[in-house]
């Protein structure tokens, strides 16, 4: 694995989030700080409740804080309009979700290079990385099979693949082997452990399994909205 630096990748400070409901307001992270350094795999472990999804997510810049500031590389982007967020996701951050989300009439490679597509960018410029990262996951046999011709943890390690190609500063996974067999699962995470040993990926991820968090280098407990 690539030496950590102490350089930060992501950064939160004093999140707080609350949401409303009618005229009830529930607080689901209370004076969160969380700090993930550059080639670091963190897990977030916690019940289901207890808040850690909604922390992933506004990490991520798929929700934002009612307090507090998040940092990429040292800038505050929690205060970034909806257009300078999403590109931020499209060209830094890279999501693996528990449901793989792969559009059922693309094959394995179309799926992979969807974002590509989507941010403008020109596929053929990114064949031999495509090539690279079907070796890493273990699908190159599969390249041209639909999502429907696929097992789970394929089809997972599509939603992986997809979510490298554009060689994301950080990696955040929302219960990557939650919808998979224990087995199934393991191998999902020995592969997420060898992308960040072998490329220094940085990997945030929200799991509740004790098991997947010991891929992890360091692992946080979030309970009741707070860090324990």
């Amino acid at each position: 694995m690539k030496s950590i630096t102490g350089n930060i990748a992501i950064e939160g400070k004093n999140i707080v989030k609350d949401f409303e409901l009618g005229n009830t307001t529930t607080r689901v992270l209370k004076d969160v700080s969380i700090k993930v350094l550059k080639g670091e795999f963190v897990s977030i472990m916690g019940q289901s409740g207890s808040g850690k999804s909604t922390l992933l997510y506004i990490l991520g810049g798929l929700d934002t804080p009612t307090r507090g500031t998040v940092s990429m590389n040292g800038i505050d982007i929690s205060k970034f309009n909806d257009e300078k967020m999403s590109k931020i996701r499209r060209q830094k951050i890279g999501f693996v979700f528990q449901f793989y989300n792969l559009i059922p009439n693309l094959n394995v490679e179309e799926n992979i290079m969807l974002p590509l597509l989507l941010d403008g960018k020109k596929t053929r410029d990114y064949r031999k990385q495509l090539n690279e990262i079907l070796e890493v996951v273990g699908l190159t046999d599969r390249r041209k099979h639909t999502p429907r011709e696929l097992s789970g943890g394929q089809q997972q390690r599509v939603a992986i693949a997809r979510a490298l190609i554009g060689s994301p500063e950080i990696l955040f996974a929302d219960e990557p082997t939650g919808n998979l067999d224990s087995a199934t699962g393991a191998e999902i995470m020995d592969l997420l452990r060898a992308i960040n040993q072998n490329s220094g990926q940085t990997i945030l991820m929200v799991t509740h399994s004790p098991e997947a968090a010991k891929s992890s280098n360091r692992v946080i407990t979030v309970k009741d909205g707070m860090i324990e």
